[in-house]
């Protein structure tokens, strides 16, 4: 069982940056692919980012690629998203989720077994 809590949200201008964090339990941090995903108010959730467990494999969705960086410390059992050039449409709530790593499934694909409760990001125009 791994439980996570995200934390890192909240109000910033166009152009603003945040940096949102996602503290896991348990001691196999380093084991399971971290994700970022987001919601917007009448839109599906999408997956931002992506990391393996060593660090070395990460994906960026086309809207974030260039703009935000995911990383890891697994001493620290943290997972991070830094967030930079923020835009209104990246307002949305923020989730990180954690899975085991499916073996031949590309980051975006893969499952994710337990989930944080969000952080809510809003970017003003």
């Amino acid at each position: 069982q791994v439980q996570l809590v995200e934390s890192g949200g909240g109000l910033v201008q166009t152009g603003g940056s945040l940096r949102l964090s996602c503290a896991a339990s348990g001691r196999t941090f380093s084991r399971y692919v971290m994700g970022w995903f987001r919601q917007a108010p009448g839109k599906e959730r999408e997956v931002v980012a992506a990391i393996n467990g060593s660090g070395n494999r990460i994906y960026y969705a086309d809207s974030v690629n260039g703009r935000f960086t995911i990383s890891r410390v697994n001493a620290k059992n943290t997972v991070y998203l830094q967030m930079s050039s923020l835009k209104p449409e990246d307002t949305a709530l923020y989730y990180c989720a954690a899975g085991e790593s499916a073996a031949g499934r590309a980051l975006y694909q893969n499952p994710y077994d337990y989930w944080g409760q969000g952080t809510q990001v809003t970017v003003s125009s």
